[in-house]
């Protein structure tokens, strides 16, 4: 199943479903790109020059990894604690967005991730805009 059809199947009433399902896709989808964005920093020849994308691409993929599972729990939902990991989510995919995007010119993985950080980033901002209402 999708997470939209889990989403419409749940008791609960979620107030925007698209864009908490879009945020939740977004992600789970970051976290993979940076995870293997990572792994081929590493296999780079000029490895030891990426050190700091590897690490944001680290830290990235286990916030976004955290903020997918943690939006995707619509029971009993605690509204302060999910605001603070959407926001740490999309600062999160900023700053590796930003750097994975210093390397994009010679890594094609650093252009393919720093676009998925980058379309996480609005989508997480987008659901801060509905917890926001």
């Amino acid at each position: 199943m999708t997470v939209r059809e889990m989403l419409s199947t749940h008791p609960a009433s979620i107030a925007d479903a698209e864009t908490l399902a879009r945020c939740i896709e977004e992600c789970f989808d970051c976290s993979r790109s940076c995870t293997a964005c990572a792994d081929a920093c590493l296999g780079e020849p000029d490895a030891g020059e990426l050190i700091r994308c590897v690490r944001l691409n680290l830290d990235c993929a286990d916030v976004c990894i955290a903020t997918g599972r943690i939006v995707t729990r619509q029971t009993e939902p605690q509204a302060e604690l999910t605001r603070a990991i959407v926001q740490a989510c999309a600062e999160a995919c900023r700053r590796c967005g930003e750097e994975c995007e210093r390397h994009a010119g010679h890594h094609d993985h650093c252009r393919v991730c720093a676009e998925a950080c980058r379309r996480c980033e609005q989508a997480c901002e987008d659901f801060l805009s509905v917890l926001a209402a």
